[in-house]
């Protein structure tokens, strides 16, 4: 396997405060009607819509995953600046930890899994960022 060299540039994250959850609908699934929250996310393949929001979707809407902790990137970057992810995912893998990954055009949110939040601050904090509350 090729080893991935990666300049960590640090950041500022926000730590959501609810935890999220992640859905998975069929292709052709309507947009559920969203429970309230300070973020989601919908987006539509051709293998699944995912839904990503602040409560769970009701019975029977899919598969679900969570609960999440939301990281989320607290200054803009320009969309083709370089290892902005990776730099948060490089640490992640590093400490074994599994992640979801959505990004806004200023920045990305990276889930983490609730019960592994604290290794996962812990880990990122080592490499140099930064969190804090939202």
């Amino acid at each position: 396997m090729a080893e991935l060299s990666v300049t960590i540039v640090p950041q500022h994250l926000y730590v959501l405060p609810d935890q999220l959850w992640v859905h998975r609908l069929p292709p052709d699934a309507a947009v559920p009607p969203l429970p309230a929250g300070p973020w989601s996310s919908v987006t539509r393949a051709r293998d699944g819509l995912t839904v990503v929001c602040a409560g769970r979707l009701p019975a029977g809407a899919g598969s679900v995953s969570g609960p999440w902790r939301g990281l989320y990137g607290a200054d803009a970057h320009n969309l083709d600046l370089p290892g902005m992810l990776a730099g948060l995912l490089v640490p992640l893998a590093g400490a074994g930890i599994g992640v979801f990954a959505a990004s806004t055009f200023d920045a990305d949110l990276v889930l983490v899994p609730a019960e592994k939040y604290e290794r996962a601050r812990t880990a990122l904090e080592a490499a140099g960022h930064t969190l804090s509350a939202d």
